[in-house]
């Protein structure tokens, strides 16, 4: 049996996959980060407390097998909205 017939959709994987990326990041974790995937396309969506962050949080999800392309929706900021 091919083992990718086991498996989730491809934007399944890729969302699995920057979660535990972004989570596992000492620069980038504890931001309140929202992940979408729809067709490989990633948006990042929420608040982190430093653009480094921010910029640190699309490098990494680029760098996930499948991902096409990263809409960075995050903003940056340590208020309340």
């Amino acid at each position: 049996m091919n083992a990718s017939a086991t498996q989730g959709s491809p934007d399944d994987e890729i969302y699995d996959q920057v979660r535990r990326r972004l989570a596992n990041d000492p620069n980038v974790k504890g931001g309140a980060i929202e992940v979408e995937v729809r067709d490989g396309v990633v948006t990042l969506r929420g608040k982190v407390r430093e653009e480094k962050q921010k910029l640190k949080a699309e490098r990494i999800t680029r760098k996930v097998k499948g991902v096409k392309k990263v809409v960075n929706e995050l903003r940056v900021g340590t208020g309340i909205d």
